[in-house]
């Protein structure tokens, strides 16, 4: 057992956190962004500023040669109103990069969600603690990832030995971009959404701007991206765009452009991934907007169905095929004047063979066994020696 006199406290700081684009100092500790201040002063949607606080992909990462470690976390989890309670979020321990332990934490505080009214009210909770005992003794490189459904204020780190920052394996740093599938809902842990599965397969460092609802073209994300270091790039984009109906093809096409045209603009020529959205077929002919389903809701299921009427395509609503169809035409235009710009069909990694054999439960999300899949379809095509993700090719 241990005593307090055999802590070692470390302060949390940017050297030992990897994914995330900022870190804020709160009157806890420190609070990781998956978008920069900068950005987050440009938008006060509720949905994404939940969403970038959510650490998908980030984790702590150091070396040490403790055999206990504790991390005390002030967690934001959200409830919906009317729907069940949604899971806790899972941290993730890897050792040598091997899963090793999980845990959750209990407290915290508590966002309510009433979709109905467009509302939200937050009761606060307190600090909790993971705590990964029974490490093997040595020196290690430690890995712990964060939930990717709760907002995390990482308040302080605890250990039986010291603490130092890992050493630069020398990956190459795969940024990529996307809805809340991308995000990770519903993955079985932070290590088991589809990017950070097929980040592990490629050999890469994930940065995850996997944004929950929030996946709709916006510049300050553009330009977050330009920003970041990053060797290979990917933006997948179409579902937010159809649920939420923000937009006609005729501003979708130049969006896109005006997207890229930013990226490039920081990476010129880093391989760029333009991926259609994988298969939802309650929006595969069906304009949105997306609206809950509560019919099943005393059967604890929560479904989205789609309002929209497919008539409505011909005035320029979206659906998923026409944004296929869209990004099909338009990345081979720009494909001829930009040779590392590679467009991937998303319902390659889902399609519907799966959805026959692995359907969405909610209509729109995969489960943890389509994350899988997902992740390895996605390694396979993107990393594959002649892939557009390649680790072979030349620097």
């Amino acid at each position: 057992m241990q005593t307090e006199t055999d802590w070692i406290t470390t302060p949390i700081s940017a050297d030992l956190l990897r994914g995330a684009l900022d870190l804020e100092r709160t009157e806890h500790g420190v609070r990781p962004h998956r978008l920069p201040a900068r950005a987050r002063a440009q938008c006060a949607d509720g949905q994404l500023a939940m969403a970038e606080a959510q650490p998908s992909g980030v984790r702590l990462v150091f070396r040490t040669g403790a055999t206990v470690i504790e991390l005390d976390v002030l967690r934001t989890k959200t409830a919906y109103q009317g729907a069940p309670p949604r899971p806790d979020g899972v941290y993730d321990l890897l050792v040598d990069g091997r899963l090793t332990g999980q845990g959750s934490v209990t407290g915290g505080n508590v966002l309510t969600v009433d979709m109905t009214a467009g509302t939200a009210q937050t009761q606060p909770g307190p600090v909790g603690t993971v705590r990964f005992p029974g490490l093997p003794a040595g020196v290690k490189d430690v890995e712990i990832w964060l939930p990717y459904n709760e907002s995390t204020e990482l308040v302080a780190l605890r250990t039986d030995a010291p603490v130092e920052p890992a050493p630069d394996r020398g990956r190459k740093v795969w940024l990529h971009h996307g809805s809340s599938i991308s995000h990770g809902s519903d993955a079985a842990s932070p290590t088991t959404t589809w990017p950070a599965l097929a980040a592990s397969l490629g050999g890469v460092e994930l940065v995850n701007l996997g944004l929950g609802g929030s996946a709709l073209l916006d510049p300050f994300t553009a330009r977050a991206m330009r920003d970041t270091p990053a060797d290979l790039i990917s933006v997948k984009i179409g579902l937010n765009l159809v649920n939420a109906d923000l937009m006609r093809l005729r501003a979708f096409t130049p969006a896109v452009h005006g997207f890229l045209d930013t990226i490039r603009e920081g990476h010129p020529t880093a391989p760029l991934l333009v991926v259609s959205p994988v298969l939802c077929p309650i929006h595969e002919d069906t304009p949105g907007p997306s609206a809950p389903d509560f019919s099943n809701l005393r059967e604890g299921r929560l479904q989205f169905k789609a309002v929209g009427d497919p008539a409505e395509r011909a005035a320029g609503k979206l659906t998923l095929n026409v944004i296929r169809e869209a990004l099909s035409g338009l990345v081979e235009q720009r494909s001829a004047d930009d040779p590392n710009l590679y467009y991937l069909d998303g319902r390659s990694m889902y399609g519907e063979r799966d959805f026959a054999e692995l359907p969405l439960p909610d209509q729109v999300h995969p489960d943890a066994a389509t994350h899988r899949r997902m992740g390895d379809r996605f390694a396979a095509l993107a990393f594959a020696p002649d892939g557009p993700f390649t680790t072979e090719r030349p620097s």
